[in-house]
């Protein structure tokens, strides 16, 4: 049987990333729990202490609700080596459309993510394979693919 997870992404800046990442997955800042205005509210109802209060946004959800909730952890230290785990954007259609296709749509995503914030590192493709990618990093310097 399947279980339920959520993934956690360590960060300096939770609301930076649950903004930049609920943009360029077509997921939602999470809402607080019912009965809560605000996060801090839950927070402090769980007994955390005031350091804990006030990251901001620092989850996000699929709307549909198929895709796993992502937190973003706030940590004291920063990103010093590359990811042991990455996300792939599937942006390009698929191999039903001809690589041309997929790179300009590749290439659009990568601009539009560019523009929210994330940094292109380069394009992945070899001469005579039907594939291509763009690798890019996050605001924070996270790692992750648009295919």
């Amino acid at each position: 049987m399947a279980v339920r997870y959520q993934l956690v992404i360590d960060c300096a800046d939770p609301d930076l990333l649950a903004r930049f990442w609920a943009a360029a997955l077509g997921y939602e800042l999470e809402p607080p729990p019912d009965g809560f205005a605000t996060w801090d509210d839950w927070r402090r109802d769980i007994g955390l202490p005031e350091e804990a209060m006030g990251p901001g946004a620092d989850s996000i959800v699929d709307p549909s609700g198929d895709g796993p909730r992502i937190w973003f952890q706030s940590v004291p230290d920063r990103k010093t080596i590359k990811n042991r785990l990455h996300l792939d954007i599937h942006a390009s259609g698929g191999r039903a459309f001809p690589i041309e296709t997929r790179r300009l749509r590749v290439d659009a995503e990568a601009k539009r993510l560019a523009d929210l914030g994330a940094t292109m590192v380069g394009a992945m493709s070899t001469a005579g394979l039907d594939h291509y990618a763009v690798a890019m990093k996050d605001p924070e310097g996270n790692e992750f693919d648009i295919n």
